[in-house]
């Protein structure tokens, strides 16, 4: 088994919690059809430092759809006010928070929304799991590197023809063609994931060795979004949880928020 390393071999995204930046897309939220905000005047904020969310100017919230819960709060980046949101027919508590005007930091004046409350739209598109992150790169290139997969010296998976699917922060994926997976070693879970670069996945497996069972190692995206085609039905594996070899050349198992 190869060690779990700090060193890297890819690109970090260059910013942290509180960077704050413009957003040049309409973006929109519904609750069941109906609009509750509206705006060109987004701003993404990082609440951590993988991925940003989407701040909304207080004036472009319809204020009519908002319970006021007489709760204040002064949280991470400044003080603010939490509202249930009446829409679709139903209230939905705490969902929403208000940020203060003139309360300084760079949420004042804007809204936050819980993600799952509302169905998100950048332009006329639906947008899953978060926000594109303005600086991340993401692409699904063919190859004919040979590469072969494997835990506890268990071999899972074995190719010569692998989408190499590069993303900024993150260690490359390697994706396999299904007739290349050792399958009696693999096992089908219930597990499911959502990207918003790539798509809702189609399935998991775990891992099978006479060590025992590592869950949840490799997954498959059946209809990913256009921008990585190449990755349809193809099966990748977690490069933090098994052994990997390129050309030979063994891989050390990256540490990420992954695992």
């Amino acid at each position: 088994m190869e060690p779990i390393t700090e060193v890297r071999d890819y690109p970090l995204v260059p910013v942290g919690r509180g960077h704050i930046e413009p957003v040049p897309r309409r973006v929109r939220g519904f609750v069941a059809g109906q609009v509750v905000f509206d705006t060109t005047n987004a701003k993404y904020l990082w609440e951590n430092a993988f991925y940003p969310t989407y701040y909304v100017p207080i004036v472009d919230v319809r204020r009519e759809l908002l319970i006021d819960e007489d709760h204040q709060q002064n949280v991470q980046f400044g003080p603010s006010r939490l509202y249930s949101l009446s829409a679709g027919g139903r209230i939905q508590p705490s969902v929403v928070r208000m940020f203060d005007a003139d309360g300084g930091g760079p949420a004042a004046g804007l809204a936050s929304f819980e993600w799952d409350a509302i169905e998100w739209y950048e332009e006329d598109e639906p947008i899953v799991g978060h926000p594109r992150n303005p600086y991340v790169r993401i692409d699904a290139l063919r190859s004919h590197r040979h590469v072969t997969v494997a835990l506890d010296s268990v071999l899972l998976a074995e190719t010569h023809c692998p989408v190499l699917l590069f993303e900024t922060g993150l260690p490359t994926r390697y994706y396999i063609d299904r007739s290349d997976l050792v399958m009696e070693h693999l096992q089908p879970s219930d597990s499911t994931s959502l990207c918003p670069y790539k798509g809702v996945t189609t399935q998991y497996w775990s891992a099978q060795t006479p060590a025992g069972v590592q869950p949840d190692v490799a997954w498959a995206y059946d209809y990913p979004l256009p921008e990585v085609a190449p990755i349809a039905r193809m099966v990748g594996f977690f490069n933090e949880k098994l052994d990997i070899t390129v050309d030979g050349v063994a891989l050390a198992r990256p540490r990420t928020h992954f695992a």
